[in-house]
């Protein structure tokens, strides 16, 4: 079991690689919108904490 994890990862990184390779600007499109995803998150939580504040 260990040994498939292992291998798991190593196609994962190497799936990875090959995407960066091949489509750079898709795979840029997809870290913005995942950054985008995490600010908008960290916003909503900013507001929540503000809102509980006197």
């Amino acid at each position: 079991m260990a040994k498939l994890k292992k291998w798991g990862g190593y196609a994962l990184i190497g799936f990875v690689a090959f995407y960066l390779l091949t489509q750079p600007e898709s795979a840029a499109g997809v870290i913005q919108s995942a950054l985008g995803g995490l600010m908008g998150g960290a916003e909503s939580m900013s507001r929540f904490v503000n809102a509980l504040l006197p």
